[in-house]
């Protein structure tokens, strides 16, 4: 093996321990924040969970305030992702809104402390990205109304006051979502399918009177 070839090998085992150890990290706080509550969990809780030593910790992350953020961004991240790729996909007006509200409540089930974190935290959210939860959730919903609507899959109606139904449903229910399978983790997806249905057959009943409204416009 030449010098080049060394240095890549040695860099690529580097670059693969980092995203362990950064992963490792994430996974142990996640499991504090379950098990104790964010208040109540301890950088020191968190590292004794993962086996590195103590001072690995802060080459990744300065505070459990900063393990919070890595956390919630992976979360958002992987949310928008699949909601605006379902609603781009969807053919129908009930795909648009059941497979939304379906992502959403997917992502709240299967990491509900997160999501409860978000909604106990809502001014340092703010200060850290600038919106609270459901709107960081919602990002792209603004722009897939607008396209909903363009696509005929949604009635030519106010897109501001759409998107505001959309998260008045979202809120609560989500924060509902959370709170059951906090307490009951092994029904996560059953109950995220439940919420997803109620949610758009809830939706879906308004749209015909609304439509009905657009067009006396």
């Amino acid at each position: 093996m030449d010098m080049l070839s060394l240095r890549e090998d040695v860099s690529g085992k580097r670059a693969l321990n980092r995203i362990r150890n950064r992963n490792a990290i994430l996974t142990a706080a996640r499991e504090c924040f379950r098990e104790n509550g964010y208040d109540n969990s301890t950088i020191r809780d968190i590292v004794r969970r993962t086996g590195l030593a103590a001072g690995t910790f802060y080459n990744y992350f300065s505070s459990k305030q900063d393990i919070f953020a890595a956390l919630l961004a992976d979360f958002l991240t992987h949310l928008n992702h699949n909601m605006s790729r379902h609603r781009r996909t969807a053919s129908s007006t009930r795909d648009f809104i059941h497979h939304a509200y379906l992502a959403l409540y997917t992502a709240t089930a299967r990491d509900p402390v997160i999501y409860e974190l978000a909604h106990q935290n809502q001014r340092a959210l703010r200060n850290l990205f600038g919106s609270d939860i459901l709107g960081l959730a919602m990002l792209s919903l603004e722009e897939d109304v607008h396209d909903g609507i363009a696509r005929g899959l949604l009635p030519d109606l106010d897109p501001e006051y759409l998107c505001a139904a959309f998260f008045g449903v979202a809120y609560d229910i989500s924060m509902s979502v959370a709170r059951r399978v906090h307490q009951h983790p092994e029904q996560g997806q059953r109950e995220a399918e439940k919420a997803a249905r109620f949610s758009t057959t809830l939706f879906l009943g308004g749209l015909p009177a609304l439509a009905e409204l657009s067009s006396q416009r």
